[in-house]
């Protein structure tokens, strides 16, 4: 009767040994690399992210010349994402979505349905509700506020949507 080997050979030894095959503690340490890897990378794009947004917030702080030809630029798009949308028989279009750092306190008058909400708002979303309260209100558009995001349960970005539909009652 032949006993079986529970020992590997020379060869064998070789070819556990060789980059194709890892030993069990060679595995554990690239695993842990591999990990740490995507950790680094992980917190890298939030740090990418994070920069990315305070950048945004302060281009939206900043309000823009709304000259004729800027306000047309604008008014452009708009009327067509408008159509779209009522061609699909929707009476509500989100318009704009901005952090809540641009509201003077962060948003909670909007999420309280507190009607000064406007009176919070700063930069390009102040000048939003202007052209709306100037140029859409009058053509008998609404607007409404709301918050649309709540990272770890507190107020996140704000929507400002338009809507064309009957007013609910």
């Amino acid at each position: 009767m032949e006993t079986l080997k529970t020992k590997p050979d020379e060869k064998a030894q070789q070819q556990l040994a060789d980059e194709t095959f890892m030993s069990a503690a060679d595995l554990r340490n690239y695993m842990t690399e591999m990990q740490m890897a995507k950790a680094m990378k992980s917190v890298d794009g939030m740090d990418r992210a994070e920069k990315a947004r305070h950048d945004l917030i302060k281009r939206m702080a900043e309000p823009i010349d709304l000259t004729p030809e800027r306000l047309q630029e604008i008014l452009q798009p708009l009327k067509s994402k408008l159509r779209s949308a009522a061609e699909r028989g929707e009476t509500e279009l989100m318009v704009m979505r901005f952090p809540n750092s641009l509201c003077l306190d962060k948003g909670r008058a909007i999420n309280n349905a507190d009607p000064t909400w406007p009176d919070t708002l700063t930069g390009r979303p102040r000048q939003a509700y202007e052209l709306w309260r100037d140029q859409l209100r009058p053509a008998g558009f609404r607007l409404s506020a709301q918050i649309i995001e709540w990272p770890g349960g507190f107020p996140g970005d704000v929507g400002f949507f338009l809507k064309w539909g009957e007013a609910k009652k």
